[in-house]
């Protein structure tokens, strides 16, 4: 979404920033400045991560600021100690600022993680994108404003893409829906429903629906998470259309927690894996237990199918596991697919 120049004038920001001491729009003004808000618990923004760190890298020294805005979705997402750790583990090097009452979001009347928003050098508006996706695009407008800042400037080739994915020719399908599990967004299927704000047994037994999930065994619904709680078999159900699933988690209670995968009845393959994914040795005739340890709060990667498809998943939870969120995922690169198929398992 380009904005037509000199018309839209970008406001203010300040509060508490890492990486940088604090920036304003009025000291930036002869600079181009890209604005990305994001949340360190958000798969959308985490994939776009990549590019938004190249494009410091690449047009720091030719004019280019880049702005994180870190405005977080849930409760634990607003300390800062939080967001330290998320912009250590992806490497962020940028200035970011700490939108935790939601001022900058607000100011900015933005509605969406991510966006991206691009003010030139006289500190106006220039280009604004929501989502995923459009990194050609969005380079080639920084590239723009840094030519108004020196006609002369002699810029690199817009960056390849970081996934292939991301290349033309992917193929994006329709997942299931970002999937809420404390009572305030979320919805269950559970015949009972929520028993809200309140320790509660819960029971499903047939076949779950989309767009819903199931819970088995005692749990705590809180407005934000869904946490098991006390002694006892915890299981969360789903049934979902996507590439891949992650799932916000915390332990909040205890040190640390596990969550055992299923998908299908059975325990994930090496190469359903992910970065998070764990093997253990186990007693049943299946062979290898597929689980992740939950030691913080943040975004876990539950499953990476490589291929877009419909699948039942079972998480089998230990007390202590809070769970906030499903995400889901559909771009497949068609050549990777075809090769994750080739290479699975015969059953």
């Amino acid at each position: 979404m380009k904005v037509e120049k000199g018309k839209v004038r970008a406001p203010e920001i300040g509060h508490t920033w890492l990486n940088s001491p604090p920036l304003s729009f009025r000291q930036l003004r002869g600079r181009a400045v890209l604005v990305d808000f994001w949340d360190y618990t958000c798969v959308n923004c985490i994939r776009t991560l990549p590019y938004v760190q190249r494009w410091h890298e690449k047009y720091h020294g030719d004019g280019l600021v880049v702005i994180g805005v870190h405005t977080p979705e849930f409760t634990f997402a607003q300390y800062e100690s939080n967001v330290e750790r998320g912009i250590r583990e992806f490497g962020l090097t940028y200035p970011v600022v700490i939108d935790s009452n939601r001022e900058i979001w607000k100011s900015f009347a933005n509605r969406y993680w991510p966006t991206k928003y691009l003010i030139d050098k006289d500190g106006y508006l220039r280009y604004g994108h929501f989502g995923e996706g459009a990194y050609a695009e969005c380079e080639q407008v920084i590239q723009e404003l840094l030519r108004e800042i020196n006609p002369n400037m002699k810029l690199p080739e817009l960056m390849d893409p970081v996934r292939e994915e991301d290349h033309p020719g992917n193929v994006c399908y329709r997942p299931t829906g970002e999937l809420y599990l404390g009572h305030r967004r979320g919805r269950i299927g559970n015949q009972t429903g929520f028993k809200e704000d309140a320790i509660a047994d819960y029971a499903f037994d047939g076949d779950p629906a989309e767009n819903f999930f199931y819970a088995n065994g005692r749990w705590a619904a809180t407005a934000e998470y869904f946490e098991a709680v006390e002694s006892g078999e915890h299981k969360l159900l789903l049934q979902y259309e996507a590439s891949a699933v992650n799932l916000v988690m915390a332990a909040p209670h205890s040190p640390s927690a596990e969550v055992v995968i299923l998908q299908d009845g059975k325990p994930l393959t090496r190469n359903q894996a992910t970065k998070d994914t764990r093997f253990r040795s186990s007693n049943c005739s299946s062979g290898e237990e597929s689980y992740i340890s939950v030691d913080r709060a943040r975004m876990y990667f539950l499953v990476d199918n490589q291929e877009f498809g419909k699948h039942q998943l079972e998480l089998r939870c230990s007390a202590g596991v809070a769970a906030f969120a499903f995400t889901f995922t559909s771009c497949v690169d068609p050549v990777a697919s075809v090769l994750a198929e080739s290479t699975s398992p015969v059953p």
